[in-house]
């Protein structure tokens, strides 16, 4: 009878490779060809150095170690003095300080963005979709700062004193007033306990003291609670009005903003999200009184955005964790890459991700172009909300899918696959859910006919050829005018965001989109991966395109 030693039980074998030390831009062929159509092409080099950096193992190591150790608050000093202060593992200010030194939270607004070729978007968007493959967290306090410089443009002469602290790529963690710092982050506070979407309903009030204001009452989402400001909606004298709150008043001493505990989230877990209370906190006012919503809207909009991309980037990156284990895991004599069931999986999970890659470029040159092009502007009004909803819900079950294909390595926290998954509800909840988006593409409808029959007439357009383009956008456009369209929103919805994915991949890869539109809106899609019938070629088109299988 023959005996196994004790030691050979202990070797390690038919283990998949970890997916690190990897490019995450040159060996994203769906992401390469998605910049250049989309006027990104210029930076090519720059973002090739970029994923070889995100892609390190280096960075992979600070995403776990920043999300197995979580912020803590700490209220008080030793001494008792009030200090409100969140402490973070050094690896989230690794994190932070890398994405601030891309320029992730102001490339766009300044000018050196400015001169990227008029891509400034598209380029910034490819670093932050490549960003979340690795760590999402820290990317809320990095969206929200570049978010809030398009509302401060409403007061020239704030914006103007903000900007040379905002403008820099330097990230700077010391708790200090703002204006003594060599580069700040901004965050925002919004949501009330009885009022959550409804901001109309807060309750925080702002009364004059001056040239400034006192704000007092709560709220009960506030994200990133160590930024050195916040744009918080209060009720002044006027109405609902945005305020621009700094964590230090004017003579240095901290601020009135008092947390009162941190979130304990599903995912999301690196990054602090606080319950508050202003305590006669000092704040400037933000545009005019009762017109706060109006003024933070723009904010909203640019953060939307970042949801869309940073969901993208987390399929893409459970698409390649994968489609790397399975090409190096053996089952019954074959890798599992090669199972006929598995391939089917794989390759429709590939075709989404490459449809949904296409989509959120497509998106960020509209931001690009819109200040210039009304049918860009109108493509963006109507279709942010749409790509939103699309793929930030697309997100879960994608990731859910991708840890499966690794089977219990996918299930457990030491993979990343455990944390993407916990991290994707955020972006469909976060900055209005699924029926807060449908609801805005039906004020878009009823506000700005104009602007969105411009947007159905371009999309009839870039997919004349494509099979079954024609039916869903009659199907969409009858929905959505019916009396009740409220009531079937999110059918319409859907629809309309696979019609503009196919539209997007048409530019990019039209064989592609021709197979996307043949399993999405010729044929009803199944609810899960797989269930879409594609050729032995075409799969493994669709597979090597999404990692080459000599990486």
């Amino acid at each position: 009878m023959t005996q196994t030693s004790p030691s050979a039980t202990r070797d390690v074998f038919n283990q998949s490779p970890p997916f690190e030390d990897v490019n995450l831009f040159a060996l994203d062929r769906p992401l390469v060809d998605a910049v250049a159509v989309n006027g990104g092409g210029d930076a090519a080099s720059e973002l090739t150095e970029f994923g070889r950096h995100w892609g390190s193992a280096a960075m992979s190591e600070r995403g776990r170690l920043a999300n197995e150790n979580t912020p803590k608050l700490k209220t008080f000093d030793a001494r008792g003095f009030r200090r409100d202060q969140v402490e973070f593992h050094p690896a989230y200010h690794e994190l932070m300080a890398h994405s601030a030194h891309a320029g992730i939270h102001n490339s766009t607004w300044t000018a050196a963005g400015e001169a990227a070729g008029g891509a400034s978007e598209v380029v910034r968007g490819a670093r932050l979709f490549i960003v979340a493959q690795v760590e999402s967290g820290h990317l809320c306090p990095i969206t929200m700062t570049r978010a809030a410089v398009g509302a401060l443009g409403v007061d020239p002469t704030l914006r103007a004193k903000v900007m040379p602290v905002l403008g820099t790529r330097s990230y700077d963690p010391s708790f200090a007033p703002w204006w003594t710092k060599r580069g700040m982050t901004m965050g925002m506070g919004m949501t009330e306990k009885q009022g959550g979407t409804d901001v109309r309903a807060n309750i925080t009030r702002a009364e004059r003291d001056g040239d400034a204001y006192r704000v007092t009452g709560h709220k009960w989402f506030m994200s990133a609670p160590m930024c050195d400001a916040f744009l918080v909606l209060a009720q002044a004298e006027g109405g609902l009005t945005c305020f621009f709150m700094p964590r230090f008043a004017p003579d240095g001493s901290v601020n009135g903003i008092n947390f009162q505990r941190l979130k304990d989230k599903l995912g999301n877990r690196s990054n602090a999200s606080s319950e508050v209370e202003f305590n006669n906190a000092y704040a400037l006012r933000l545009g005019e009184e009762g017109r706060g919503v109006r003024t933070i809207i723009e904010m909203v909009s640019l953060t939307r955005q970042d949801c869309a991309l940073s969901s993208a980037g987390l399929m893409r990156s459970g698409l390649a964790h994968a489609i790397n284990h399975t090409r190096h895991r053996s089952v019954f004599q074959k890798h599992l890459a090669d199972q006929p069931l598995m391939k089917s999986v794989l390759a429709d999970m590939a075709l989404h991700v490459e449809a949904s890659t296409a989509l959120v470029m497509r998106l960020c040159r509209a931001f690009d172009r819109a200040p210039v092009d009304k049918t860009e502007a109108a493509y963006m009004r109507l279709l942010t909300p749409v790509i939103k909803y699309w793929i930030c819900k697309s997100a879960p079950g994608f990731l859910y899918e991708a840890m499966e294909c690794l089977g219990g390595n996918g299930y457990i926290e030491e993979g990343v696959l455990a944390r993407h998954y916990r991290e994707s509800p955020v972006n469909a909840i976060w900055e209005g859910s699924g029926n807060v988006m449908c609801l805005d593409v039906l004020r878009a409808l009823s506000r700005e006919a104009d602007g969105t029959e411009v947007v159905l007439k371009h999309l009839i357009e870039q997919t004349r050829d494509l099979p079954g383009a024609a039916d869903a956008i009659a199907g969409i456009v009858k929905t959505l005018r019916q009396p009740d369209a409220e009531r079937t929103a999110r059918i319409a919805v859907e629809k309309l965001a696979q019609v503009a994915a196919a539209a997007a991949l048409h530019e990019v890869r039209p064989k592609s989109a021709h197979l996307f539109a043949a399993t999405r809106l010729k044929e009803e899609h199944g609810a899960l991966y797989g269930s879409a019938d594609l050729s032995e070629a075409d799969a493994r088109g669709l597979l090597e395109r999404a990692l080459p299988s000599s990486k």
